[in-house]
């Protein structure tokens, strides 16, 4: 067993690394001053992982798979997960995103029974074919939920304008017609291939102390043999599918998305990439922005206007998105300026008032428990670490920024997402 403690001194913050006898990467943040405790215990299994080799074997599986095994895990031959934690006064949640799957919780009291029934989710699978039947009428319920829902519907429909066969074009939840396929058998074969706590992390962060979530890993935790996984993805251009999407939604003002797709890459952004895309976006079109300003006095945008980057395996773009009475000119001031700071580039000036906002922003972050957890289980399983985002923007350079935006903001490989009403 490794114990490393990390240490910040720009930020003067401090957590623990421990790797597990049983394979399991644990990372507690201690909080000075918090009353209460967060934790949460992430696969690296999400939606996209639909096709990969186990057990030198290829396997397939259906749409909705990995959001399909979070829902039946809560469940044990001894109840409910979900009634556990009532009991003890904790708020859990579990969450599946396209690379990802995470369980967790938050309490005040009863940290190590709260802890011990998140132990004991994880490795304690139980499916039946009457179980698995019984969730697929839960799970098709939630589908059409989003199916109706104009923010799922807006990015969903983007992803698809963006992205030729790459699975990020499918939905998380997988569609009505996917999930009855799902058997006990698929299941089990997704969680032995990554459920396996060599592919996990626990990240503890707020009123925590590390010996203490050791004892508890030392009690609760069986030891787990690594297996080989490798998820599999078919070839993606760089080119788009189209470049606008529509969908008719009952909604007030019609919502938008404008993506710019980029090349995906085998492996992730670094922290440096992330920082610089972030300072880019910030000096483009963050609210103290020329184009941000013009944009809200043509009314194109209201306050609810953002951007952000989306990136994992096989897939990164550029996201804006929002709320607009025209969401084709809101895009083609976009567009235009997109094109004008190809030629431009960013100022001195854009970029030192840019890199102060950024860094403020990830300073601030160290104030919240999700955000934190959030943080450290992405970066585990990314190769990032916590810290270095903060270090990156302390050094770098405009240069770096302009160099950036070569990869970056391409008019010509974007694609608008419009929901609106008749």
């Amino acid at each position: 067993m490794e114990f490393t403690k990390i240490t910040n001194k720009r930020m003067n913050e401090e957590y623990y690394r421990i790797k597990h006898g049983s394979g399991l990467e644990i990372i507690v943040y201690p909080k000075k001053g918090f009353n209460s405790a967060y934790a949460s215990i992430g696969t690296k299994f999400g939606s996209i992982y639909s096709k990969f080799i186990f057990d030198g074997k290829e396997v397939t599986v259906p749409d909705g798979t990995a959001h399909y095994l979070e829902h039946k895990l809560f469940e044990s031959e001894d109840g409910d997960a979900f009634s556990k934690y009532a009991k003890v006064g904790a708020s859990a949640n579990a969450y599946t995103s396209f690379d990802m799957t995470c369980y967790l919780f938050s309490c005040t009291d009863n940290f190590k029974k709260s802890l011990e029934i998140l132990f004991d989710l994880v490795q304690s699978p139980y499916f039946t074919n009457e179980t698995v039947a019984k969730e697929q009428g839960i799970i098709s319920q939630e589908i059409k939920m989003y199916d109706d829902s104009p923010d799922w519907r807006v990015m969903m429909n983007l992803f698809n304008g963006l992205y030729h066969n790459h699975p990020i074009n499918k939905d998380i939840a997988g569609s009505v017609e996917t999930i009855a396929k799902i058997t006990p058998e698929i299941l089990y074969e997704c969680y032995s291939a990554y459920y396996n706590l060599n592919n996990m992390v626990l990240a503890v962060v707020g009123a925590a102390d590390p010996y203490e979530v050791l004892a508890i890993a030392d009690e609760k935790l069986k030891p787990s043999k690594k297996v080989d996984t490798k998820v599999i993805f078919p070839d993606e251009p760089y080119d788009i599918v189209k470049n606008y999407t529509e969908q008719i939604l009952p909604v007030g003002l019609p919502q938008f998305e404008l993506g710019f797709k980029e090349n995906g890459a085998d492996g992730y952004a670094t922290n440096k990439e992330l920082v610089t895309t972030s300072i880019l976006l910030n000096a483009f079109i963050g609210e103290s922005s020329e184009l941000y300003r013009r944009l809200l006095d043509e009314k194109l945008i209201n306050s609810g206007f953002g951007s952000e980057y989306l990136e994992g395996l096989g897939y990164r773009s550029v996201i804006f998105s929002g709320e607009s009475s025209d969401p084709k000119a809101a895009a083609e001031m976009i567009r235009d300026a997109a094109e004008k700071i190809h030629k431009n580039g960013i100022s001195q000036s854009e970029f030192e008032l840019a890199r102060k906002t950024i860094y403020g922003r990830l300073a601030a972050g160290f104030d919240h428990k999700e955000n934190i957890a959030s943080e450290l289980i992405n970066g585990h399983f990314t190769g990032r670490k916590i810290f270095e985002s903060v270090e990156a923007v302390a050094k770098i350079t405009l240069n770096d920024v302009n160099e950036r935006l070569e990869h970056q903001l391409d008019a010509d490989n974007s694609c608008l997402s419009v929901v609106k009403s008749k």
